[in-house]
């Protein structure tokens, strides 16, 4: 599920915007994903500038917290698929919190997998792009049931 821009290019940088409320964890993210090969195109700390961000950037990917603070990752995740002009950008949720504590809600959501920030690296996002998701959950069973 690599996104098209990238399917049959893969010296290209993968182009990614990263959606959380902790400035600390940008920050911290933004340089470790950029030493490991992935391009970040923007930050956002809530829903309204993620949405902006996404419309502006054309990210190949969004990293998005499901806790934004007082907002939800995973409606945002959402309003991202249903807002997007054309093919939405694959969306990889994130959290500190462990993966069963939100299974059901990442599997009916329209992200293609999960990751703990704690796992977060350019090879797991580029294999869960890739379908090969064994670092977290993919929402390829949840996709395919969605019409």
């Amino acid at each position: 599920m690599l996104p098209d821009v990238l399917s049959g290019h893969p010296g290209l940088m993968l182009r990614c915007l990263i959606v959380d409320d902790s400035p600390r964890f940008l920050a911290a993210a933004r340089g470790l994903l950029e030493r490991q090969g992935i391009s970040i195109v923007g930050v956002a700390s809530n829903s309204a500038e993620a949405l902006q961000r996404v419309g502006e950037l054309r990210p190949d990917v969004t990293l998005l917290d499901i806790d934004l603070g007082g907002e939800s990752g995973l409606e945002l995740a959402r309003l991202l698929h249903d807002q997007a002009d054309q093919a939405p950008a694959p969306v990889i949720l994130i959290s500190t919190h462990a993966e069963q504590d939100y299974a059901e809600l990442i599997a009916a959501s329209p992200a293609v997998g999960f990751l703990p920030k704690t796992a977060l690296s350019g090879d797991a996002i580029r294999d869960l792009l890739a379908g090969n998701g064994d670092g977290g959950t993919t929402g390829g069973e949840a996709a395919a049931r969605r019409p």
